[in-house]
């Protein structure tokens, strides 16, 4: 729907920033007005394509077709945020859209799920309330950036319209193809698992990339701030910055990802028992370690998609995706079949390897941006450390006792490696930010 806006929106937001007055930015009025013509379409795709989804998943997957139109209000209000979202990315307000849509709405829809719970709610209510989360959380930072005269909206066009217009469109077609490819890889999982195995299969598979996802939140974060500073460092040329944003991401991303992945991973069969989840859920388990492995990797290798996104390379994501996407379908649906749910999460791990492998080949080659050195060898290696020491003294401790044993002897190793071996200039950082406002 969203017409490969978004990237549009952060790559070219420095040029109206640097030659137009705010009010006469009309790159939101255009982003939206693409939006809506994409929502359009895909409102009439959903219209048309309607029998085929009734056909293809009464049998297994009903909830989906009796809750089929609920899904475009819930879209709706997924891609105007995003919009929206890419254009604070632009005007340094990732914090804000950040708090929102990891913070506050994961936020309401807990309040929503103790509602059901405790049945003053129906499940039917429960979908129809979360269908309109995205319109929440849109509507509170419209009036946030209108209030502080960051939300210009004027049709009139500008100069840099008319004198970018010709690239803009050009790369708006290409990375809208991009937009197509990666949706289709990030949602084919679920589909097939729903289409092949049934809609009970496909939550199983679902909480496995809810827990491993958690690993993904500070690279999101990351992105969210890195996007506007890389889009002004291409633009002054300042590869210099750019290759300090790569490198740093990198070490950083991969400490937050081990600690996460360690903290959940020791922890996870306990948290079933004491959280009393469906035993039937379990079967999960094997394949939370694949993903949580590929999502460890994917933030091992930094922002590297955003630097190659707000690069003059963009064209490239676009064309490696293509190329991997005919891999991971056959892929993936041969594995599905072969081995069930864990074949499903190996699809994902090789497609991870080799998108990443691909980005940073291209950095190393184009740019010589090579980010890791011996830092990232003492960072698995302290992790693992952490990891056996800590699993091998509170294996048989159980219960809450026993998470918050694990989780506390993990953090602390795993935090003194840090520091001791000064694996990240950030972390002494941090923690002299700390010693200061404390002595405050």
């Amino acid at each position: 729907g969203s017409l490969g806006v978004l990237p549009i929106i952060y790559k070219f937001y420095p040029y109206y920033k640097d030659n137009l007055p705010n009010k006469k930015i009309d790159l939101l009025t255009w982003a939206f007005t693409a939006a809506l013509i994409g929502f359009t379409l895909v409102l009439i795709g959903g219209y048309f394509f309607e029998p085929i989804v009734v056909r293809k998943f009464s049998r297994t997957s009903k909830l989906f077709v009796d809750y089929y139109h609920w899904v475009f209000l819930f879209a709706f209000g997924m891609l105007f945020y995003s919009v929206l979202e890419s254009y604070s990315w632009g005007i340094h307000k990732s914090v804000l859209t950040n708090f929102l849509k990891e913070t506050l709405f994961r936020g309401v829809t807990l309040i929503f799920i103790t509602l059901f719970l405790f049945k003053v709610i129906d499940f039917d209510i429960f979908i129809k309330l979360y269908s309109f989360l995205y319109l929440l959380i849109l509507a509170i930072l419209a009036v946030i950036l209108y209030k502080e005269n960051q939300l210009p909206i004027t049709f009139e066009i500008s100069r840099v319209t008319k004198r970018f217009y010709k690239k803009i469109a050009s790369m708006q077609a290409l990375v809208f193809g991009g937009i197509c490819v990666m949706t289709l890889g990030q949602t084919i999982d679920s589909i097939m698992i729903a289409g092949v195995q049934g809609i009970k299969q496909t939550g199983i598979y679902s909480l496995a990339i809810f827990a491993s996802s958690l690993i993904g939140v500070p690279q999101r974060s990351l992105q969210s701030i890195a996007t506007g500073i890389l889009s002004r460092a291409w633009k002054e040329k300042d590869y210099a910055e750019i290759n300090r944003i790569y490198k740093r991401s990198c070490i950083n991303l991969l400490i937050f990802a081990i600690f996460i992945f360690g903290n959940l991973w020791l922890n996870i069969e306990a948290g079933f028992t004491v959280l009393n989840i469906q035993a039937s859920y379990t079967a999960g388990i094997s394949s939370m370690l694949i993903l949580g492995i590929a999502r460890i990797i994917d933030a091992g290798t930094g922002v590297n998609g955003t630097v190659v996104g707000t690069s003059n390379y963009w064209r490239f994501d676009f064309l490696s995706g293509v190329c991997l996407l005919a891999v991971r379908l056959p892929l993936a649906y041969i594995f599905l079949k072969q081995y069930g749910l864990i074949g499903m999460a190996y699809s994902e791990l090789v497609s991870q390897v080799l998108y990443n492998f691909l980005r940073y080949e291209l950095l190393r080659r184009k740019f010589n941006m090579q980010p890791f050195d011996e830092k990232t060898i003492y960072s698995l290696l302290v992790a693992a450390l952490s990891f056996a020491i800590t699993y091998f003294l509170l294996k048989d401790v159980d219960g809450w006792t026993g998470i918050i044993l694990r989780s506390g002897l993990f953090t602390s190793i795993l935090l003194a490696g840090i520091f001791a071996l000064q694996l990240t200039p950030d972390a002494m950082q941090l923690y002299h930010k700390f010693i200061d406002r404390f002595k405050k």
